[in-house]
């Protein structure tokens, strides 16, 4: 056997390994950990009326995600660009809302029904939902 072939098998080993690893939260004195799902949708400002104003994605807040997370949850401000149905990339401001909450159906359902009220909303074409299992440490 080659030494080329020897070093390609040792590193699939290595990432055969680093693959199977469980997740290890950075522990803190005094925090615990638990099992949870992030979820982040991302909600295009765009719409066919114009704009999403800052008094319309507030009172969406306030309506729709506030009272289904009311444990937490972080929204940030980007800019973004998709392949809409017209087939163009599209560029707009957007927001990124990050909830970190039991991975549950009651959970998954109120993130879907926020996705379908933005939607239904602001006349969008989607809400992207990225889904992740994660570790939550208090």
């Amino acid at each position: 056997m080659s030494m080329r072939c020897l070093s390609s098998l040792a590193l699939l080993g290595a990432l055969a390994g680093c693959a199977s690893a469980a997740l290890q939260p950075i522990r803190q004195s005094g925090t615990s950990c638990s099992e949870k799902r992030a979820d982040r949708l991302l909600f295009g400002m765009n719409s066919p009326s114009g704009p999403v104003d800052e008094t319309q994605w507030q009172a969406f807040l306030a309506d729709m995600v506030t009272p289904r997370f009311p444990d937490g949850l972080t929204v940030y401000r980007t800019q973004g660009q998709w392949r809409g149905a017209s087939g163009q990339v599209e560029r707009e401001e957007s927001r990124m809302v990050e909830i970190v909450h039991d991975d549950d159906p009651e959970g998954r359902t109120r993130i879907a029904e926020i996705s379908a009220e933005y939607k239904r909303r602001f006349q969008q074409e989607a809400v992207l939902v990225i889904s992740a299992r994660a570790q939550a440490c208090l």
